[in-house]
């Protein structure tokens, strides 16, 4: 009689966290992201949901990715189908966006909303300048 090894319901993975987007100014407020292709723990990356970018105003120094990510607020969302596989690069268009002054990042999102590591923080200047 042969036995097969691990019985029951497969256990899934637990999800890791997007590595960081990188970002840069392209024109005059479209900004280009190159989308992942690691994850945190440096596995492949499947896929990801959306992307945010995130605003944080200007303070009295420069902020690290992480304190732009949780002080500041969302001011764009893409999600999928609009986003290509990880790796993939996206242009948004933020001319729309009326801020003031501030520092910008962008996160990958897994399914599970789980929010990767943010891009290193680049300048945003008051659209009105």
């Amino acid at each position: 009689m042969a036995a097969c090894g691990r019985k029951g319901d497969p256990i899934p993975r637990t999800r890791a966290a997007p590595g960081p987007c990188v970002i840069r100014w392209t024109a005059h407020r479209v900004l280009e992201v190159r989308l992942p292709v690691l994850d945190a723990r440096g596995g492949s990356l499947v896929g990801v949901e959306k992307v945010r970018v995130f605003l944080l105003p200007l303070g009295p120094a420069r902020p690290s990715a992480q304190e732009v990510l949780t002080r500041g607020e969302v001011v764009l969302e893409r999600s999928r189908p609009d986003l290509p596989a990880p790796g993939g690069v996206v242009q948004l268009d933020m001319r729309q966006i009326g801020r003031p002054s501030g520092w910008v990042v962008a996160a990958a999102v897994r399914v599970g909303n789980v929010v990767g590591v943010p891009s290193d923080p680049i300048a945003w200047l008051d659209p009105a300048i």
